[in-house]
């Protein structure tokens, strides 16, 4: 059955007073969430080597923001590699809160001043794309990480989109896997949010804030589905444009079962955040 398009409403209305209530208590709710939780985490950190207080905060703030997460499949813990279709950073709160992933991120979230110190919390794993000499530094970390027994989620489009859609996978960051280190597999992910997608979605000129006062001015909850497919090893497919193809070939067929029809191409009349494809990317 094919949904109805519902996208709520327009991403230019304005926000209005009890919208704006709703942004100040969820905000007020993240950094009570915030309060509790760093300080347990250091306090966990000098007697135990991990700490499920990243987790535990992901998922509050992924629930203060209005996900409500349902988890399908079953995530690997360790020696995974997930590979994800992306829409908003929401994603990175309800996938961190269901599973306890580390991410790979652009090197200037890094130096965001709450935000870099956040994700360095949950092991974030910063990469340049614009650098290409210093690429092999950059796999290097990312094997340091999966030898730390780390699940790793990589969103190889490169940017968000509406979920409808899912663009060329950019295959650079997957160079880890060339070889694959010893037990490591790989773990198509899908995130399916529903008739709300193309409203969650952050694409084209919208601004980081005010995409972020926008959803969470957003009255009620909405529905936020994980599905964990099956696993692969990518020993059986070599090569990172190889084990992309496989991953991309499990999470579209799933998309579309979701969808009720087939993806569409992505269509904006101004670019897509932080997306522009030069021939770089063509050639990856």
């Amino acid at each position: 059955m094919v949904r109805a398009r519902n996208i709520g409403p327009q991403r230019d209305a304005p926000i209005g007073l009890l919208g704006g209530l709703r942004v100040f208590w969820r905000a007020l709710g993240i950094l009570l969430a915030l309060l509790v939780c760093v300080p347990l985490h250091y306090v966990w950190r000098t007697v135990h080597y991990g700490s499920p207080l990243p987790r535990v905060f992901l998922f509050l703030a992924a629930r203060l923001c209005g996900a409500r997460v349902r988890v399908h499949g079953t995530p690997l813990r360790r020696d995974v590699f997930y590979i994800s279709n992306h829409l908003s950073w929401i994603d990175i709160l309800a996938l961190g809160g269901a599973s306890g992933t580390a991410f790979v991120s652009k090197a200037e979230i890094g130096s965001a001043p709450v935000v870099g110190w956040l994700s360095r919390l949950n092991r974030t794993v910063f990469v340049s794309r614009e650098d290409r000499l210093g690429v092999a530094g950059q796999i290097n970390r990312l094997r340091e990480a999966l030898a730390d027994n780390w699940a790793i989620t990589v969103f190889p489009e490169g940017t968000t989109t509406d979920g409808q859609s899912l663009l060329p996978f950019k295959t650079s960051m997957l160079s880890v896997l060339e070889p694959p280190p010893p037990g490591v597999l790989v773990q198509p992910v899908v995130l399916d949010y529903g008739a709300v997608a193309e409203w969650i979605g952050w694409i084209g000129t919208e601004g980081g804030l005010a995409n972020a006062k926008r959803i969470l001015a957003r009255r009620g909850a909405f529905r936020l589905d994980i599905h964990f497919l099956d696993p692969f090893d990518p020993r059986d497919f070599p090569g990172r444009k190889a084990i992309a193809a496989q991953a991309r070939n499990r999470i579209v067929p799933a998309m579309e079962r979701n969808l009720g029809k087939p993806l569409r191409p992505f269509h904006l009349d101004v670019p897509q955040v932080g997306y522009s494809r030069d021939k770089h990317d063509r050639a990856a």
